[in-house]
């Protein structure tokens, strides 16, 4: 077995090297003048199982187009020289979100996205809280490997709240599976009944709107949980709307933080007491309150035993049961 992480996703390579008890492989990457690069491994892939890690993001290093196009073209370098099977741990991926056609004439971007993974021969994309699994699913014709955060957020939260009245809320009703499957693991865990909380959302042209909540808060520290936090606008307004009947705190959890350039002054407003993310995106804190607020658990501990497991032939279903 060999895993390598590319430059944009080292530190969250490293990580998971680190608890595989391995080196990450060499390998080069390249830049040219005219914006062109080359990347390459730069040992024996021959007949290995290949493991290549780059989370899709924007960042300092490159857009996400040019994140997915070094990936691909990595993905087709270690193809060419002869790998015997190739996975793709991607802890976001790009255009996921873009799994439907809501307009005439839209693209369904993430079909794309898997038919270019395709194209250069991947055998399996392993991933972490993707936002709609089964467009995820239906859209890969390779094999797919989906890995929840949900016990992770869980233990913390459980012990954060041992005494405490717990809610969980969706900010939205696409989201209500994910609300309801992450409060059945705190129920079981804490033994007591906890409410699911859903606010309505509604979207057109970019506003969002609707404030009817489904569900009682009263009193209660209130866990919104989503996959994604990128401006922040849909916690924040989930979180006053909480306040405002009632709820004694609010807490806002989501795997991914893409965080945009209004994501500080947004998410910095103390309707939300704590940010609770994951590492599978390098984190980017445009304003120095918001620091303050955010508690980063780290999912490569995860990702490394699902390598594992992948590798020797272990069963992921048992790695993600709610224990």
């Amino acid at each position: 077995m060999l895993v390598f992480a590319l430059e944009n996703s080292r530190e969250f390579g490293e990580k998971i090297a680190g608890e595989l008890d391995i080196a990450l492989s060499d390998h080069e990457e390249r830049e040219f003048e005219d914006g062109e690069h080359k990347s390459r491994p730069l040992v024996n892939v021959r007949n290995q199982d290949v493991f290549i890690i780059q989370s899709l993001h924007g960042g300092r290093q490159g857009s996400v187009n040019d994140m997915l196009c070094r990936l691909l073209f990595f993905v087709a370098a270690v193809k060419d020289a002869s790998a015997k099977s190739i996975s793709v741990v991607v802890p976001y991926l790009c255009y996921a979100r873009k799994d439907r056609r809501t307009k005439a004439r839209d693209p369904v971007t993430i079909r794309y996205v898997a038919q270019l993974f395709e194209a250069v021969g991947i055998d399996r994309i392993v991933n972490i809280d993707v936002h709609n699994l089964q467009a995820f699913q239906n859209a890969f014709r390779c094999i797919t490997e989906h890995l929840e955060a949900k016990n992770i957020f869980a233990g913390y939260f459980l012990e954060k709240f041992r005494d405490k009245e717990i809610a969980v809320m969706s900010p939205d009703f696409g989201g209500v599976k994910r609300a309801d499957d992450f409060r059945k693991i705190l129920e079981k865990h804490s033994g007591k009944s906890l409410p699911l909380i859903i606010m309505e959302k509604m979207r057109s042209k970019g506003v969002i709107s609707g404030d009817a909540i489904v569900g009682d808060v009263k009193g209660k520290n209130v866990i919104i949980i989503d996959d994604l936090i990128a401006s922040g606008s849909t916690m924040l307004r989930a979180a006053k709307a909480c306040l405002n009947l009632g709820a004694d705190a609010v807490y806002a959890v989501a795997t991914h933080a893409s965080f945009s350039s209004r994501a500080g002054e947004i998410l910095s407003d103390d309707a939300i007491r704590e940010i609770v993310i994951s590492d599978s995106i390098p984190l980017k804190l445009p304003h120095s309150k918001l620091q303050q607020k955010i508690k980063v658990l780290s999912v490569a501990p995860l990702f490394a035993e699902a390598i594992k497991r992948i590798h020797a032939g272990g069963s992921l279903v048992d790695l993600l049961k709610d224990e």
